[in-house]
């Protein structure tokens, strides 16, 4: 199906509602951008291209669903952040047995717990493998062909990697044609972790006024400080200058 496109920097998402991409979505790669993503699509060109091949790209973050509508006034239908759309994806397809899923990622035994999760949730085998990679896995072929060997003996025919970005995205990117059986690939992040119920989420008044990455900061200080607080800024310099019509694309 066709989706109408909307610029954002050098990127296009497609505006769709989360209900329209589910009944959508029989195969290809989602990425969900948020304002890192961004920041990270202006200096890496491999992060860029995969961008460019993805057959779905939809707003992560509501911080970049406030600046589509509000700035450059081209609103998207909504928000489908990662963390939503996995557990969507698992209750849109409970009662359809054609569909399986494969857990890659999360903290040591997360994947395992959101297995369990959903597989009682859902009253079936719908995760039918999950692994916690360990760090640096996707630069070793060895583990990364395990892992490949796993999720083809698991019969999947999706699998949702949530290692964080670009990684996640460059990982699926390299390997998704030697997983001929898998349809359907998604970029989640932190989603495991959440639906495993290692880590909690903000409440829903901070993800619906744009401030689950506060809650995200004050959870984890020292590793996101540097992001939300510093890399993350010049993101708005960029919005005005499309805003304005003097943003190029550095790899134009």
């Amino acid at each position: 199906m066709n989706f109408e496109r909307i610029q954002l920097l050098n990127i296009e998402v497609n505006n769709l509602s989360k209900d329209a991409l589910l009944t959508s979505l029989q195969k290809g790669m989602v990425i969900t951008p948020n304002a890192d993503h961004l920041i990270t699509l202006q200096e890496d060109r491999e992060f860029y291209n995969i961008y460019s091949e993805a057959e779905y790209v939809v707003v992560d973050s509501q911080i970049l669903f406030f600046i589509l509508k509000y700035i450059l006034r081209t609103p998207v239908k909504e928000k489908i952040s990662g963390s939503d759309l996995l557990p969507s994806f698992c209750r849109h397809h409970q009662a359809n047995k054609k569909m399986t899923l494969f857990l890659l990622g999360g903290q040591p035994g997360s994947a395992e717990k959101a297995l369990k999760k959903v597989n009682e949730e859902c009253r079936r085998e719908f995760i039918v493998g999950a692994y916690s990679p360990p760090f640096g896995f996707e630069n070793d072929p060895i583990e990364s062909e395990n892992i490949i060997q796993r999720i083809n003996q698991s019969e999947a025919k999706a699998l949702a990697v949530g290692v964080g970005a670009p990684k996640q995205e460059k990982w699926i990117h390299a390997n998704r044609h030697k997983m001929p059986k898998v349809d359907i690939f998604l970029g989640v992040g932190v989603t495991i972790d959440w639906m495993a119920g290692q880590t909690q989420r903000a409440p829903q008044w901070m993800q619906n006024s744009g401030l689950e990455w506060f809650h995200r900061l004050l959870k984890d200080p020292i590793r996101l400080s540097k992001r939300y607080l510093w890399r993350d800024i010049p993101l708005f310099w960029h919005i005005l200058k499309q805003r304005f019509g003097i943003y190029q694309n550095p790899f134009s």
